[in-house]
């Protein structure tokens, strides 16, 4: 095994739309209300893909909300990569590997083009070799293509990768492509202990 392909959220970090939006708001009905709204995936599926603007996101999410919260969700909306702690443990597996096994690391994350952008802000993908944003090459997980993409951007052999990822469907699909996969359950030392015995 050559290359370790990581997803982003649950994996590297926690994705979880109770905290990005309770780091602003208290109130328990406006919490649930902008969780529900902000991160629908009504628009985080289009975001995902490229097909939809932030400024588009925005007018939507403010066409469901009352006027007095518009402003705090474009804060939520512009600062949630802000608000996403790194899972327990990967970057020390991260560090570890590295330094190891002197493997490369990569990313492939459904994710949209403002998270991209902002990637270099976000610690934890300071430690990725090689990153595959769906909303930039234009491909989602668990697409065949997407898979096909990563391999042929880095000149990849499918059975030399190992790629983690917390959904089953998105590991099932890149095991239909040739590549390994590993489906994270949030245990980073189970993880660790995997690839220092497949890494041997």
């Amino acid at each position: 095994m050559k290359h370790l392909i990581f997803d982003f959220g649950q994996v590297l970090a926690h994705f979880e739309p109770s905290y990005m939006v309770g780091v602003y708001v208290t109130d328990s009905g406006d919490s649930e209300l902008l969780q529900e709204v902000v991160f629908d995936r009504l628009y985080w599926d289009r975001l995902d893909a490229g097909t939809i603007t932030n400024e588009e996101t925005m007018e939507s999410i403010k066409a469901r909300l009352p006027r007095r919260l518009w402003d705090v969700a474009n804060t939520i909306y512009y600062s949630w990569i802000y608000n996403i702690p790194e899972m327990e443990g990967m970057r020390e597996l991260i560090l570890h590997v590295k330094e190891t096994y002197k493997v490369d690391t990569y990313l492939l994350s459904n994710i949209s083009h403002y998270f991209a952008d902002h990637a270099h802000e976000i610690p934890i993908l300071s430690l990725i070799d090689h990153p595959v944003y769906s909303s930039k090459c234009g491909f989602v997980k668990p697409s065949a293509e997407i898979y096909r993409y990563i391999c042929a951007t880095y000149g990849l052999t499918p059975s030399e990768c190992l790629f983690v990822d917390d959904r089953a469907d998105n590991v099932e699909a890149a095991e239909r492509m040739g590549i390994h996969g590993y489906l994270f359950d949030g245990d980073a030392e189970k993880l660790r202990a995997y690839l220092d015995e497949i890494l041997q």
